[in-house]
């Protein structure tokens, strides 16, 4: 069957280890792109070099200093010659061969702007066993639409934080689309804000869970710290969205041990390895609601203060 043309945007950034498997997983697609953009912005690990084997692949190189999650992503799109733009990452991997044609079953209608998939995590013994991917029902398509941007701002805080759910780490978009709502220039969470832009305008957005990718960062505590703040941050910003404070009571604790036992042989060495792994980001992620919280009550002027001083510069909107 004749499938739209697609051109893919990936911005990278030292990234020889884990393009490859990127890259080979874009072209083993039941549905094929019409080109790989890629994005350096200044790697020194050879990425540059493994971009350029491949006969798919544009490379468009930048200076690291003029990288931005938003410009950058709508740099790639300007670029693009297909009627659709895929978004995804240098160091993420096609889960499986229909990935890009599960994205596809999402543009019902044209009034879809975007069709949205899933990142999980590889059974593999270098990832956390804990947030192995583990699918408890088949997902269906889950979509958004508002009859106008008071309709959406109507919504409760967690309501549109649920529909802004979005993630350009696998993420299929109507070029035109793109280019009438471009990304914004900031610093982190130009997809959820694009989602918005997108539903504010009146135009349908869609869930795929059955697109998925593998993705996945090992953190250490610090790194997780920054990431909840900042996560919270830009929620409670944009969707004026407040997380709970997190708990892990006797019996997650039981449970966490109960499936690091079994993903790892029962060996015991991995157990405690793991354990620690969890419970030590899931201080650093309460510690980071902690302090989150209390600078929340002494203003917003403490709260921009204090991203500030942890994560540096804040996740909102910048001029062009």
């Amino acid at each position: 069957m004749p499938y739209p043309e697609i051109s893919v945007v990936i911005p990278v950034k030292n990234e020889a280890l884990k393009i490859r498997d990127c890259l080979d997983g874009i072209l083993s697609q039941t549905v094929p792109v019409k080109e790989i953009i890629v994005i350096d912005s200044g790697s020194v690990d050879g990425t540059q070099d493994i971009v350029r084997s491949y006969k798919e692949t544009v490379l468009v190189e930048i200076p690291s200093s003029a990288f931005n999650h938003g410009t950058t992503r709508n740099l790639g799109v300007s670029k693009a010659t297909g009627e659709f733009v895929l978004m995804t990452v240098g160091d993420a991997r096609a889960f499986d061969q229909s990935w890009i044609e599960e994205l596809l079953k999402g543009f019902t209608d044209d009034t879809v702007a975007g069709v949205c998939g899933q990142q999980v995590v590889p059974h593999e013994k270098d990832k956390n066993p804990v947030e192995w991917f583990r699918p408890i029902s088949a997902p269906e398509l889950k979509r958004y639409q508002f009859s106008s941007a008071n309709e959406f701002e109507q919504l409760s805080a967690a309501e549109k934080t649920a529909a802004c759910g979005w993630d350009d780490v696998t993420a299929l978009y109507r070029k035109s689309i793109l280019q009438q709502i471009p990304f914004q220039k900031i610093t982190y969470g130009e997809d959820p804000l694009w989602a918005k832009d997108a539903l504010m305008s009146g135009y349908a957005i869609v869930y795929n869970y059955k697109a998925r990718v593998y993705h996945y960062h090992l953190e250490n505590e610090e790194f997780t710290f920054k990431r909840a703040f900042t996560t919270m941050y830009f929620r409670y910003k944009q969707f004026g969205f407040l997380y709970e404070q997190p708990v892990l009571p006797v019996r997650s604790k039981l449970s966490i041990l109960k499936t690091l036992a079994a993903a790892t042989g029962f060996n015991p060495a991995s157990v405690i390895k793991w354990y620690q792994y969890n419970t030590g980001n899931f201080k650093a992620g309460l510690k980071a609601y902690n302090l989150f919280m209390k600078h929340l009550k002494q203003g917003e002027a403490s709260l921009d203060a204090a991203h500030e001083q942890y994560c540096g510069k804040p996740p909102v909107p910048q001029k062009n």
